[in-house]
Order: structure tokens, then C-alpha cells, then sequence
């Protein structure tokens, strides 16, 4: 394979719905490329594309797979992401290492969801699209529907390049009014047959020719003055305006495809070879520094390693993209994360599970290695005095999550191990070793993304595990002043144990005057502040700790094993073992021993006085909230509405985005446990949402005697 320069490489990612027919269109667009020799199938498990075991196991992506193709001496970088929102990293992934989004559209269904989900990255990301309608051979198929629809979507910027002059079963014809001509094809499909175009078509042809013209024209001054003119432009005056269109997402063009079929693909690969923008012709991606970074072969050598592959007999595949400059088999390069040495071996242009060894990589380029000894995800290599980093992948927020229990006890740190390490291949799900709910909890983007992990877990690493509920993370406060003292007196024998604390707990609130006198039971007491503490507590919210003992009652050395003890019981909540937040304490009295008095004495005596007051001081449980965003298909609102309410939501609002319906809500944590589940029971996988955390606020009373209860409950447990 011979060495391609910047201005030869387009880099792609292949988006859409699950389901869509990305692997297949990889298959056709590797085989027509003579990459491989004969075009496998999802059903017989041979593709190129989903070639890991959990893969085959379940029949659909859940890894993006990085391949080439040759084209017109142009080299194509694909990524075939993942359809299945679970699996949304990939996408994520791929466009921010690609230059170009080719979405499909399954043409029995036209838009969907994910449809939606990934014009949004697209958007976000500033990257330009082509639109692909795809199994056009479905007796479901109605074209002009699909076509209007995505018209009410997206706009007059959605252009048509392609039409099929019928779809079904009979599909084999398209007419291209770029090149005003008919492609057909035989049955087994493959080189088109291209022809004028018929009679009977030529009007609406011209007609969508001339929509195409001037939107081409309308990107380019000196274009549009030409057709004002003469109201047509060259074929390679069309490529130009569409190629600036594309730059700055003016135009959207729709092609036509049978992936299945292998009809309309290499039409398809010319258009991605002749016309989409290359590398060295797109906004520059910018440093952590923010430096703007040109993809120049001749700058320093950068790599940025932006996907890790687990491979049997392998190991790790690293993937990258050459940010500039170039790197050969033997470069020592610098880790600009982990400050190691890396010496680059065999270099390799990416053809999904198989790989083609190459001598050289220039800047824009996507390639592997193997055997690197310390390079993670994320991780940039830098030649000797360059000092580049960069972290431009954003990913979403976690949306499901589950507590790992391990079925050998024997095999924890096995599973730790191996969970990390597959962090590695999907950075969307994330593992927390949770010292508050005292378990291993997973995050992943929906249950079948966590259902892969646990089905790889226990046939690739033979490692068996159970999945549970994992734990609310719930706060515990106060609603109003209690007062409390706690003698701590233990003989035995030697030097014993003396310590008294008299303290007094209240609600704690942001600019809040400090406290001159209390009243209890007709009782008044007047502070006299010595010293006050704000303590900003790891889990949210704040301790406030004042002294203000008088008359040497409690020798000062002993205040911070006080407010130790006071700590100690805010980190196991009186009420259910939760973190306390937004207390003030104020210690106004106590008593010590000249000899028996000592720090453990007074934390034990604080601890007790302070559990003491918090259950007499209105105490209350919080519970984390959520906001919620979902997208959902107008069929379906009612039914997600109805659900949402019965799980304690609060509708906020109600858009219209794109041709969904945007419902936003907040939401407890609680009810969001098997949300995603209920959510593509309802509409049938075609809606999704995001998630983020709003608040806490309180529970209601009944869930708080319920949750109360519990505790009590686990703690006989315990002790028994």
C-alpha cells in the first residue's frame, strides 16, 4: 500500500439508527474497493464491521470499526459506528476524529431518534453531513415521504442528488441529477449501468438539477454571479459550491442506496472521493492550550490515540490519528499524559479485524499499532520538544447504572482489573468504587450497553457476576434547633474515660447570621462565640462547628476531637447511614476530667450528642434529582407522560424539536433505575434521552419511614 499525503486522505464516520445498514454498506464499500474479496453478512457473522464476539453474540454493533478504502487515489478513512443509542461513545468518538458525517436512513422508516441523536453531534461538533437513504429495495419504502420528511426536518439545506425512479422489490434504477444520468443495475448489482436519462424523467430531473445548482451556487460569490447569468454551472463548478457547502453545513446532499444489494455504493464513493472536503481543507482542531493545530506532514509528529481494541491472540490495538506531521515504524515518541517513552512498531492502515501494514502515515491519516507499553485512550505521542495534549471528546452523561457483586469472592480484584481495562475500548462506561454506598458500581449509557460488559465479562474473562440495584446516595439534614449533651464515662481498671459535650444543631443556610442566644423549653442560652469553622463537605453542602464554651468547661485541646465526633456521625447519618449536610453546631458547654479526659473520649461523647439532637431536630431525608430530557416521537407522548408521572417526574416543559417531541422534566434518581428499559418498552426503541444532575430535595414522608425502616433492618442484619 503506497504512502498517502494529506491532500489524498478524507477521513468519514458512517452514522444511523440501528438497523440503518452501516455494516452492510461497509461491506459493499470494502468489496467494491477490492479491500476484500467477497461481501459477508450480518447473519452469517463474516463482516468486516462487528467482528467481536459479543458482536456476533447479540447482531449488532457495539464498537466503532475503523476501515479504508482505496478510491480514485484518494484514500477514504471510514468509521462504521455503532446505531444503537447504548452505544453512542462511538459516534461521539468518530466524528471528532472525521472530517465528514454520512448519516443513513432506513428507507421503510425514514428518520428516526438516532437519526436525531446523531445530527445533533454533527451540529455541535460543526461537521458536515450527507444524508444516504438506504434499503430503497423494501416494499415499506416510500421515497417522496422519507424525502419530505427530512425536508420538514432539516430544511431547504436538504438537497436532493439522487432519486430512485421506483423502490421495492423491483428497485434497480436511480437518476443523479448532478451528473444528469441514469445509474442501473443488474441483479447481483456491483458497476452500474449508466445511461441518458429517460423521456418520461427529464422534467423533474431538470428540475431537482436546477434546486441542486443553486444551492451549490449560493456557497461561492463568483458561482452565484455565473448563475445569475446563465442559470447552470460546469460539473466540476457543481463539486466546488458543494464541497464550500458542505464546510459550512449550507447544503445537506441526499444520496440513494441498496447496501444489501450493492447498488449505488461506488456512485457513492466517487462523490466521497471527488468532492468531500480533505483533511487540510477543515476548521483546525485546536490544543488543550488552545493552539490551533494545522495538519501539516512537515510539523511535528503528534498522535492522538482515540480508541483501544481488546483481540484475542493480540492484545491491545491502539488507534490514532496523526494530528500532524508523520511517524515510521521505529519512531521514539514522548507521552505527553504519562511522561513515558514510546517506540512505535509495525505501523497499520485499518481495515476492520484485519489490518494492512504500511511504512509511513502523514498528517490527517488514521492508522493502528500494537504492543505499545503505556499508551491509554485519549493519550497523545509527541516527537522530542513538542509538547501538544489534547482532550476535545466530550461524552454524555452516564444514563443506567449497576452495583457489581462478584459471585467468587476470589475473583474481585480479577474483575476490577478487567473492568478498568475495558474502560480502555468504551470510555462511556465508568466504573466508581463507591466508599459512600460501599460498592462497585458501573455507569453505562442504557442496559444493553451494561449487558455487553457483563456478557464479556463472563465469556471472554471467564468471570461471573451479578448485577443489583445500586444504592440512592441520599442526604440527610435538619428543619429545626435541637439541643443535646452526652456524658462519655468508661472505669477499667488504669486510666479511664471522661468526656461531656453540650451542643445544639439547626438548619444551616448560606448567609445566615451567627447564632447570640437560644431558648429551649423556656431555658435561655447565650453564645459567646470563641471560634467558627465552615467546612465544605466532600459529598455536597456544609458543616458550620462553633465554640463557644466558656469558663474553660472544655479545655480547647480538645475542640477538634469534638468536631471529629461531629464528622464521624455527619459521614453515617443518624437516620439511615446516609452523609448529613447543612448543619450548624455549636458546642456551648461540657465537663473534663483532669486525668480520665482525653481526644477519644470528647470525639465518642460529640458523637453520641450529636446523633442525640439530629433525631430531635426535624430530621430529614434528601433525595438526588435529576433533570430530564426526552425525545420521543409524537405517537408516543401520552404513553411516556403517563409513565413519567407515575415516577414522581415534574414536567417542566414541552418543545417541538425536528419533528419530535422534546418532553423536559425533573426526576428522582430512584425511578430513573430501569428507565431506559421502560422507555424502549413503550415506544418501541425510537425514542432516548439525556440525564443530569439537578438537586437534592426532600422525600416524601411515606418513602422516609419506608427508607428509615430499612435501616433499621440492615443494621439487626448486620449484627446478627
Amino acid at each position: 500500500m503506497r504512502v498517502y499525503q494529506t491532500n489524498e486522505i478524507k477521513n468519514i464516520a458512517l452514522l444511523g439508527s440501528a438497523g440503518s445498514g452501516k455494516t452492510t454498506l461497509a461491506e459493499s464499500m470494502l468489496y467494491g474497493s477490492g479491500i476484500i474479496k467477497r461481501r459477508g453478512t450480518v447473519e452469517a457473522k463474516n463482516t468486516v464491521s462487528d467482528y467481536f464476539p459479543v458482536e456476533q453474540e447479540y447482531g449488532y454493533s457495539v464498537f466503532p470499526t475503523v476501515f479504508h478504502v482505496e478510491w480514485n487515489n484518494k484514500k477514504l478513512n471510514i468509521i462504521d459506528c455503532p446505531g444503537a443509542d447504548d452505544f453512542v461513545g462511538g459516534a461521539i468518538t468518530a466524528l471528532n476524529v472525521t472530517d465528514q458525517a454520512v448519516i443513513l436512513i432506513n428507507g421503510q422508516y425514514g428518520p428516526e431518534v438516532g437519526t436525531q441523536n446523531n445530527f445533533r453531534y454533527t451540529e455541535k461538533l460543526k461537521k458536515p453531513v450527507i444524508f444516504l437513504i438506504n434499503q430503497l429495495d423494501s416494499d415499506k419504502c416510500d421515497f417522496d415521504v422519507v424525502i419530505n420528511s427530512m425536508k420538514d426536518i432539516y430544511g431547504s439545506k436538504c438537497v436532493q442528488i439522487q432519486y430512485p425512479i421506483q423502490t421495492g422489490s423491483n428497485f434497480n434504477e436511480i437518476i443523479d441529477v448532478l451528473l444528469m444520468k441514469k445509474y442501473s443495475w443488474k441483479e447481483e448489482g456491483g458497476m452500474p449501468i449508466i445511461e441518458e436519462i429517460p423521456e418520461e424523467e427529464k422534467e423533474k430531473a431538470l428540475e431537482l438539477h436546477k434546486a441542486l445548482v443553486e444551492a451549490a451556487a449560493e456557497n461561492d460569490e463568483s458561482l452565484m454571479e455565473k448563475f445569475f447569468d446563465t442559470e447552470s454551472l460546469t460539473e466540476d463548478e457543481l463539486r466546488e459550491g458543494i464541497r464550500k457547502g458542505l464546510v459550512t453545513r449550507s447544503i445537506f446532499p441526499v444520496f440513494c442506496v441498496c447496501a444489501g444489494q450493492d447498488k449505488g455504493v461506488r456512485r457513492l464513493m466517487e462523490f466521497l472521493g471527488n468532492v468531500v472536503p480533505f483533511v487540510n481543507e477543515m476548521p483546525k482542531i485546536h490544543n488543550t492550550r488552545g493552539e490551533e493545530i494545522d495538519s501539516n506532514p512537515d510539523g511535528p509528529t503528534s498522535l492522538y490515540f482515540f480508541k483501544t481494541g481488546l483481540e484475542p491472540h493480540i492484545g491491545e490495538v491502539s488507534y490514532f490519528k496523526v494530528m500532524s506531521g508523520s511517524v515510521k515504524s521505529g519512531d521514539d515518541l514522548i507521552n505527553a499524559d504519562r511522561g513515558s517513552r514510546e517506540r512505535i512498531g509495525q505501523l497499520y492502515a485499518c481495515a476492520g479485524s484485519n489490518r494492512i501494514a504500511v511504512n509511513q502515515l502523514n498528517a490527517g491519516d488514521i492508522g493502528c499499532t500494537v504492543k505499545l507499553k503505556d499508551v491509554k485512550t485519549g493519550n497523545t505521542l509527541n516527537e522530542k520538544d513538542c509538547e501538544w495534549r489534547f482532550d476535545f471528546i466530550k461524552y454524555p452523561n452516564s444514563k443506567y447504572s449497576r452495583a457489581v457483586k462478584v459471585v467468587n469472592a476470589g475473583d474481585t480484584e480479577k474483575v476490577m482489573a478487567a473492568l478498568l481495562k475495558m474502560r480502555q475500548e468504551d470510555p462511556t462506561w465508568v466504573v466508581e468504587q463507591s466508599k459512600e454506598l460501599r460498592q462497585t458500581i458501573v455507569h453505562g449509557q442504557g442496559e444493553f450497553h451494561l449487558r455487553t460488559l457483563k456478557w464479556r465479562l463472563e465469556n471472554n474473562d471467564k468471570l461471573p457476576i451479578n448485577f443489583i440495584e445500586p444504592k440512592i446516595p441520599y442526604r440527610e439534614t435538619i428543619t429545626k434547633q435541637a439541643r443535646a449533651e452526652y456524658r462519655h464515662k468508661k472505669q477499667s481498671g488504669g486510666a479511664g474515660q471522661f468526656g461531656e459535650v453540650h451542643l445544639i444543631v439547626e438548619p444551616y443556610a448560606e448567609g445566615m447570621p451567627d447564632p447570640t442566644h437560644y431558648k429551649f423549653n423556656g431555658q435561655e442560652f447565650k453564645m459567646n462565640i470563641k471560634s467558627k469553622e465552615e467546612v465544605d463537605l466532600p459529598w455536597g453542602g456544609k458543616l458550620v462547628f462553633i465554640n463557644s464554651v466558656v469558663g474553660g468547661a472544655i479545655d480547647l485541646r480538645f475542640i477538634p476531637a469534638i468536631q471529629k465526633g461531629v464528622m464521624d456521625c455527619m459521614e453515617q447519618g443518624p437516620l439511615t447511614g446516609s452523609y448529613a449536610r447543612d448543619v450548624r453546631v455549636v458546642v456551648y458547654d461540657g465537663k473534663m476530667h483532669p486525668v480520665d479526659s482525653n481526644e477519644l473520649s470528647f470525639t465518642l461523647a460529640a458523637r453520641h450528642a450529636f446523633a442525640d439532637a439530629f433525631k430531635n431536630a426535624g430530621p430529614k431525608i434528601l433525595e438526588p434529582i435529576y433533570d430530564l430530557e426526552v425525545f420521543v416521537p409524537g405517537d408516543y407522548m401520552g404513553d411516556v407522560m403517563s409513565d413519567l408521572q407515575g415516577r414522581r417526574a415534574l414536567i417542566m416543559g414541552m418543545d417541538s424539536e425536528a419533528g419530535y417531541q422534546k418532553l423536559v422534566a425533573k426526576i428522582p434518581l430512584k425511578e430513573l433505575s430501569n428507565y431506559s428499559i421502560a422507555l424502549s418498552s413503550i415506544t418501541g426503541g425510537r425514542a432516548s434521552f439525556t440525564t443530569k444532575f439537578s438537586s437534592y430535595e426532600l422525600v416524601p414522608n411515606d418513602l422516609q419511614s419506608q427508607l428509615i425502616a430499612e435501616h433499621e433492618a440492615e443494621k439487626v442484619s448486620d449484627e446478627d
